[in-house]
């Protein structure tokens, strides 16, 4: 996580030298707090639908900004922007946080945040192919960084014993080691479904990441 988040802070880092306000620092810095919160409030409720959680969320957000924009004195666009905004708005806002959610779901806040992180190499690559910009020698060390913290992310194993508590939730799933509740008549009990279900206490051991079972402590 360390050399995904160094190689982001390589990426991003001004390149005009001098010295900084402080208040568009700390605007910064809000934002990321603001962000931080966001996702670990999103990773509670990301054991509901997807797509509903981020028609909501971009509903919120765009009302609010909207609001802004207009009451600093910003003007209605021609109807050929506001559809190319929301095309674009659907494809980099609405789609990618849905696939955000569901990565919370099975990830957990903190890789979640990690892999999102690598987005401005993703960028930087795309304005090189498609803008001209030359290729500079702090996207090469920061691919390399985000590359290696990428690669030890999907390496790492995570093993040990751990105690599930007494859970209810709905959501889809197969029946596995966490599933193994009996079925009312009519549901069905092979392939993926979702209902309400209950999990009973367990202690077992086995690689796992944090996803919505396995929110324990690591306390000894």
């Amino acid at each position: 996580m360390v050399a995904i988040v160094a190689g982001a802070v390589v990426l991003s880092w001004p390149s005009q030298t001098g010295t900084a306000s402080l208040w568009p620092t700390l605007a910064v810095l809000g934002a990321c707090l603001s962000w931080a919160i966001d996702n670990n409030l999103t990773r509670k409720v990301s054991i509901a639908d997807a797509s509903f959680i981020a028609m909501r969320k971009g509903l919120a957000a765009g009302a609010t900004n909207l609001v802004l924009a207009l009451a600093t004195g910003a003007v209605w666009p021609s109807p050929g922007i506001v559809a190319l905004g929301t095309m674009i708005g659907f494809l980099s806002y609405g789609t990618s946080l849905v696939l955000f959610v569901i990565a919370l779901r099975y990830l957990g806040t903190a890789r979640t945040g990690a892999y999102f992180s690598i987005a401005p190499f993703f960028g930087a690559v795309l304005a090189i192919a498609f803008l001209g910009e030359p290729a500079s020698p702090r996207l090469l060390i920061a691919g390399v960084l985000m590359g290696v913290g990428v690669w030890l992310h999907l390496t790492e194993t995570h093993q040990h014993e751990h105690t599930h508590e007494l859970m209810e939730h709905s959501h889809e799933h197969e029946h596995d080691e966490h599933h193994q509740h009996v079925h009312a008549d009519g549901l069905p009990a092979t392939g993926k479904h979702a209902h309400l279900h209950t999990h009973e206490p367990m202690t077992h051991s086995h690689e796992h990441f944090p996803d919505i079972h396995h929110q324990h402590d690591h306390k000894h």
